[in-house]
């Protein structure tokens, strides 16, 4: 089963910049690189921080930009975004009790996306409706494995500006994964950094944004990177789960000062 992650697009109105770079022109050339090598992915999904403002221009340019994509594709809302208008522009997307949160069921195993924003606030919450559904449809996937793709991470990278801003009440989360037993993986954006390891005995990693990056920078200041853009190739067997971490080219009028 392949699945292909992308992160953080922050798109703003068409034409601005951010950090100097146009984020709707580095989503096109991810889209683009995904179409042209990936068209076989089961499930693309985008996981949050969509926008930049939670503007209805750039809400309407990600829905033409998506028009003429291919693989199937799940959207997912980030601290920048605004539900109420996210709902609105895209009606058709797939949320379950208010919340842009779904189950995809691949060959392989059981994806749960959830929806980790609590508006006005920048770090993430699972308030007790939304930790119920996860709870219900962990039960629903029995021994089957199970994949959870979040925006913001329940565990530390141990760069303080970031894990100021995590996603609040991890240990409520937690619980609800402990009572099952089937989560293999959690795979977070939100820090625009690629980071890998474990967290409780889980496996996590986290994911480059497709615009802007954070600089490795343990201080208590938040600086910007200069790695180039990436999205993560992520196959998955009977044996468990590999990541493959792309970074996807740009046009050179592109790039970041």
């Amino acid at each position: 089963m392949k699945i292909i992650q992308l992160s953080d697009p922050h798109l703003m109105t068409p034409g601005g910049l951010l950090y100097g770079s146009d984020p709707l022109a580095r989503l096109e050339a991810c889209l683009a690189d995904i179409g042209k090598n990936h068209g076989d992915a089961e499930l693309v999904v985008i996981s949050g921080d969509l926008t930049n403002d939670g503007e209805r221009a750039a809400y309407a340019a990600l829905r033409d930009g998506l028009a003429q994509f291919s693989p199937p594709c799940r959207l997912m809302l980030g601290n920048h975004d605004d539900r109420t208008l996210f709902l609105e522009m895209f009606p058709d997307a797939a949320a379950e009790q208010g919340f842009v949160q779904s189950v995809f069921d691949g060959t392989e195993g059981r994806l749960i996306l959830l929806d980790t924003l609590d508006s006005g606030h920048i770090e993430g919450r699972l308030c007790p409706a939304r930790l119920d559904w996860l709870d219900e449809r962990l039960q629903e996937a029995g021994n089957r494995p199970v994949f959870l793709f979040m925006h913001h991470p329940p565990f530390r990278i141990h760069m303080p500006v970031l894990d100021e801003v995590r996603l609040a009440d991890a240990d409520a989360f937690h619980d609800v994964l402990s009572r099952h037993g089937n989560v293999r993986h959690i795979f977070a954006g939100h820090v625009h950094r690629q980071i890998a390891g474990s967290w409780r005995g889980i496996p996590v990693s986290t994911l480059r944004s497709t615009n802007h990056q954070t600089a490795l920078d343990f201080s208590q200041s938040w600086s910007l990177g200069h790695e180039p853009p990436a999205y993560a190739v992520i196959l998955i067997d009977a044996e468990g789960a590999i990541v493959h971490f792309h970074d996807f080219p740009v046009g050179a009028a592109d790039r970041a000062l």
